[in-house]
């Protein structure tokens, strides 16, 4: 018999939330194959099987929460897989491994004939006819075997419509993020502070291309955020923490950026030891980290450990944000869309308006550490950094 534990999630996380058993017991088992889905406040993982053979008991229920290091389940490594079961709290799980989420709620890689339970389980076209059609699985009656929900099922309910409204539950990410922020607006006595600063570094990268001498993507984040890092050097009560009434100031910069995460809610890897990288370094840092959030390989070390977090425009239209703090740290830099602006430019003593680029940073800072004038200090300090980058030989 092989144990299946919960393994360590990552620095400081000593729990997580079973939020879905992709086998059910008496199932076959390979090694390594996903066995579960664990949610901590970091990130959700497939957890893969430790051992081969059949499930013979599931000792969890699926919301449960864990301490790292207890049992979960069991492994028989010479068992025989049984038609059906009916034994544990993991009877009725689906019955196959499951795909990527195309959403907050698991889905399950199966027929296009899946039964819409009280988990409202169906299959990736079916969601996605449902989803589109803004229709809830919950209030769909399938005809297909047991009561499945089948594509033409979809299909019928999305042309003729919702006929009800449903309540719908939060999902664990946009729950998680409302308890974090509602916990920063209390613990942090928040300030906000805003200025415009030159852009026209942009004129000079657009002329040399956005990509770097290795092919990955410089955005206008990445160079902001080397100028950021850089004046840190000279602010460093911005990059420090807060810890039981203890103001820890780092000399170790880690960046964080924000990333929407669908209609979950947001996540923010975290760049480590961003002091001293090149504007090519960064963008190659940053591009790694976000080709593993698109495809769910972020592990928990990814998403701690930052001491600054860096929030990009929303939208090109965006001027600027007032973000909350991420705790335990004590500010938050936000960047505008870079614009092109009329502005006005002295020559031979007389003032003419020029097409110029100009980008609004804003700061968001715990009043413990920080005032408006010295975040305000902060900023221009970023801005004159921004002016005078050398993108051409750090590209």
């Amino acid at each position: 018999m092989a144990d299946v534990t919960l393994p360590s999630l990552g620095e400081s996380v000593t729990e997580g939330i079973i939020t879905q058993w992709f086998k059910k017991v008496g199932d076959a088992v390979a090694r390594d194959e996903p066995l579960f889905e664990v949610s901590t406040d970091k990130v959700d993982s497939e957890m893969p099987s430790p051992a081969a053979g059949v499930l013979t008991q599931i000792l969890v229920e699926e919301g449960d929460t864990v301490q790292t290091g207890a049992r979960v389940a069991v492994i028989d490594e010479s068992g025989t897989p049984s038609a059906a079961s009916t034994d544990g709290p993991g009877a009725g799980a689906a019955p196959t491994a499951p795909t990527a989420p195309l959403a907050a709620t698991p889905i399950v890689a199966v027929t296009d004939e899946v039964v819409g339970g009280p988990g409202v389980v169906v299959s990736p076209v079916v969601r996605r006819i449902l989803f589109d059609g803004g229709v809830e699985a919950s209030t769909v009656t399938g005809t297909g075997t047991g009561g499945a929900i089948t594509r033409r099922d979809a299909e019928r309910a999305v042309a003729q419509g919702p006929t009800e409204e449903v309540v719908v539950a939060l999902s664990n990410g946009r729950r998680r993020m409302g308890q974090h922020m509602s916990v920063s607006t209390l613990t942090a006595p928040h300030g906000f502070v805003a200025v415009e600063v030159d852009a026209s570094v942009f004129n000079d990268l657009d002329a040399l291309g956005r990509e770097t001498h290795e092919g990955f993507a410089i955005t206008d984040e990445s160079v902001v955020t080397i100028a950021a890092v850089r004046a840190l050097a000279e602010f460093e009560f911005l990059n420090a923490t807060f810890s039981d009434d203890q103001l820890t100031v780092h000399r170790t910069i880690s960046v964080g950026f924000t990333r929407h995460v669908d209609d979950d809610g947001m996540l923010v890897p975290v760049v480590h030891a961003a002091a001293g990288l090149t504007l090519r370094a960064l963008a190659r840092r940053t591009a790694e980290l976000d080709e593993r959030l698109a495809s769910r390989q972020l592990n928990a070390d990814d998403l701690m450990g930052g001491t600054f977090t860096v929030a990009s425009a929303t939208s090109e239209h965006t001027l600027w944000t007032e973000p909350i703090i991420i705790q335990p740290e004590v500010a938050v830099l936000s960047i505008g869309a870079v614009r092109h602006v009329a502005v006005v430019v002295a020559r031979d003593g007389v003032g003419t308006l020029e097409v110029g680029r100009r980008v609004i940073l804003g700061l968001s800072f715990d009043h413990r550490v920080c005032d408006a004038a010295a975040a305000a200090n902060y900023l221009e300090r970023v801005g004159e950094l921004l002016a005078g980058l050398d993108v051409a030989s750090e590209r």
